[in-house]
C-alpha cells in the first residue's frame, strides 16, 4: 500500500493523514471549492477539486473518487467518519475497482445499518435486547396494543435511522398515534425510508460504546467503553474513557459482547458496538457504526493504540499484534467536541470567520481540528470545529485539565461550546458520575454560561476596539478635511 485517498475533509482527513505518513504512505485529499483553503489540503502529497461546496456535488460523488484514484495510481481509500463512510454500494465500487477500502465489507454495513437487521444478527449469538417489536410496523393500531404490553414510555426508531433523527419517545397511550406519524414522516425525509420499530424506553439511560477491532484471521479484540451519555438532540458532544460507573465484571460482560456482535456479522477492522445501560447496570444492544467514531481519541489515550494505523495494518492483510490480554486501560480520558454553536440558543450554528484562534498547550492535551485562524466556518457541512482530548492519570486530573483547556482555548468571531464543555465539567452530577442521557435537559440551565461568558466578552471588545477605531478614522478625516479647506481659504486671501 503506497498510496491512500481520504475521501474526508477537515480534522479527520488531517488525523488519518499523519498516521498514514508515519507508515510512510502518501496521501491524497480531495476537497471542495468551501475548503479550497483547508490545512488538509496542504498536508497532502497530492490534493484534487471535486466540486462546488455541497456534498453530494463533492464528497458525496464516489463515481468521481473512483475516477481520480485511476487517474493517479491510488491503492486504498480510507472514508474517515460521515459522507461515504457507511455506505455499502460506495465500498462495494471501491473492491470491484481493485482499490482496497480500509474498513469493514459492504455485507457488513448493510447488516449493521440497518436497526432491524443489527437486532436480528445479534439476536442469534443471544446479545441482550431492549424488549419491543421484532421487526418494522407500520399498523398505528397494532404498534400501539404492543406498546401497551411493553409497557409505556416506549421509543419509536427508524430502522434506517441515525443521529436522533426519525426517534420519538412515547409517554402515553394519548399521544402515541402523532408521535408515530411524526417518526415516520421524519425517517422519509432524513433517510428515504419510512420503516419504523418499537422499544421499551429505558429511563434514565447511559450511553456506553465498545471499540471493537478485527482482523482477516479470525482473531477479534476490544479495546474497552468509552462514555457517551452527554448529549444534545440525541448526539454526542461530550466522551469519556472509561466510563465512571462500571465495574470491572460488567465491563468484561460488554467487552466480550461486543465482540460476539462483531462475530455475529463477520466484522473486519475497527468498528464501535454501542449499548444502552440501565439505573441497574444492565446493558442492552443498541446499534454498531460499521467505522472510525468521532470519539477515537480517548480510546487510543488510554490504551496507547493507534486506531487508525491499526484500520490500515488489517486492511493491508495483517494480523493483530497484540491479544486481548496484553490490553489495559491506562489513565483517563476526555473529550469535548468543539461546535461553532450557541448552546444558550438550543445549540443553533453559529456560522463565521475565526478572527482569532489559539489552540490550548501543556501536559495531557490534544487538538484534532481542521482549521486556522482567518478561515470562515463553511455552512454546508457540520460546525464542527475541533475536538479537544485531555489526559490524566486519573479521571478527576484529566477533568481539571480539560478545565483550563476549555479556558486556555482562544477561538473569536462565533460562539462555541467551549463555555458548554467548562460547565459540564464543573458541573456537580458530572463529577459525581451521576448522570445520564437526560444531563442537557436536566441540569443544563444556558442563563448560567450568559453570567460570564469570556467569548461574548472578548467579541464585544473587540467590536468596540472596531467601532472606535473607525470613528478615529472618520475624525481623522474629518480634520484633514477641515484643514484643507482652510488652507485653501488662506492661499485664496
Amino acid at each position: 500500500m503506497q498510496k491512500i485517498l481520504i475521501a474526508n475533509r477537515g480534522e479527520i482527513a488531517l488525523r488519518i493523514m499523519k498516521s498514514a505518513k508515519e507508515m510512510g504512505i502518501k496521501t491524497v485529499a480531495v476537497y471542495s471549492e468551501a475548503d479550497r483553503n483547508s490545512p488538509h489540503i496542504k498536508y497532502a502529497d497530492e490534493a484534487v477539486l471535486l466540486g462546488p461546496p455541497a456534498s453530494n456535488k463533492s464528497y458525496l460523488l464516489g463515481d468521481k473518487i473512483l475516477k481520480v484514484c485511476k487517474e493517479i495510481g491510488v491503492d486504498a481509500i480510507h472514508p474517515g467518519y460521515g459522507f461515504l463512510s457507511e455506505n455499502a454500494e460506495f465500498a462495494e465500487m471501491v473492491e470491484e475497482a481493485g482499490i482496497t477500502f480500509i474498513g469493514p465489507s459492504a455485507d457488513s454495513m448493510r447488516v449493521m445499518g440497518d436497526k432491524l437487521s443489527a437486532k436480528e444478527a445479534a439476536k442469534k449469538f443471544n446479545i441482550p435486547l431492549v424488549p419491543g417489536t421484532e421487526g418494522a410496523i407500520d399498523d398505528v393500531e397494532e404498534a400501539k396494543k404492543i406498546s401497551k404490553e411493553i409497557g409505556f414510555p416506549v421509543l419509536i426508531k427508524a430502522s434506517a435511522g441515525g443521529g436522533g433523527k426519525g426517534m420519538r419517545i412515547v409517554e402515553n397511550e394519548e399521544e402515541f398515534e402523532e408521535q408515530m406519524q411524526l417518526a415516520v414522516s421524519e425517517a422519509v425525509s432524513a433517510f428515504g425510508n419510512g420503516a419504523v420499530f418499537i422499544e421499551k424506553y429505558v429511563t434514565s439511560p447511559r450511553h456506553i460504546e465498545i471499540q471493537v477491532l478485527c482482523d482477516k484471521h479470525g482473531n477479534r479484540v476490544h479495546l474497552f467503553e468509552r462514555e457517551c451519555s452527554i448529549q444534545r438532540r440525541h448526539q454526542k458532544v461530550i466522551e469519556e474513557a472509561p466510563s465512571a460507573v462500571l465495574t470491572e465484571e460488567v465491563r468484561e460482560q460488554m467487552g466480550k459482547t461486543a465482540v460476539e456482535v462483531a462475530k455475529a456479522c463477520d466484522y473486519i477492522g475497527a468498528g464501535t458496538v454501542e449499548f444502552i445501560l440501565d439505573q441497574d447496570k444492565n446493558f442492552y444492544f443498541l446499534e454498531m457504526n460499521t467505522r472510525l467514531q468521532v470519539e477515537h481519541p480517548v480510546t487510543e489515550m488510554i490504551t496507547g493504540v493507534d486506531l487508525v494505523k491499526e484500520q490500515i495494518k488489517v486492511a493491508r492483510n495483517e494480523k493483530l499484534s497484540f491479544a486481548q490480554e496484553d490490553l489495559k486501560i491506562i489513565g483517563h480520558a476526555m473529550e469535548v467536541r468543539v461546535y461553532a454553536e450557541n448552546p444558550m440558543e438550543n445549540f443553533l450554528p453559529d456560522i463565521g470567520t475565526l478572527i482569532e484562534y489559539q489552540r490550548p498547550h501543556g501536559p495531557g492535551i490534544r487538538v484534532d481540528d481542521g482549521f486556522e485562524e482567518g478561515m470562515a466556518i463553511p455552512i454546508y457541512y457540520d460546525p464542527m470545529i475541533s475536538k479537544l482530548i485531555t489526559y490524566g492519570k486519573d479521571r478527576e486530573e484529566a477533568r481539571l485539565r480539560m478545565i483550563r483547556a476549555c479556558e486556555d482555548y482562544k477561538v473569536v468571531g462565533l460562539t462555541t461550546t467551549l463555555a458548554f464543555g467548562k460547565y459540564v465539567m464543573e458541573n456537580e452530577h458530572f463529577i459525581s458520575g451521576n448522570f445520564d442521557t437526560s444531563f442537557v435537559d436536566q441540569h443544563f440551565n444556558p442563563s448560567d454560561l450568559k453570567k460570564s461568558d469570556p467569548e461574548e466578552e472578548e467579541i464585544a471588545a473587540l467590536v468596540l476596539a472596531h467601532l472606535l477605531d473607525t470613528e478615529k478614522s472618520k475624525n481623522s478625516v474629518s480634520n484633514t478635511n477641515q484643514q484643507s479647506k482652510s488652507a485653501w481659504k488662506t492661499n485664496r486671501t
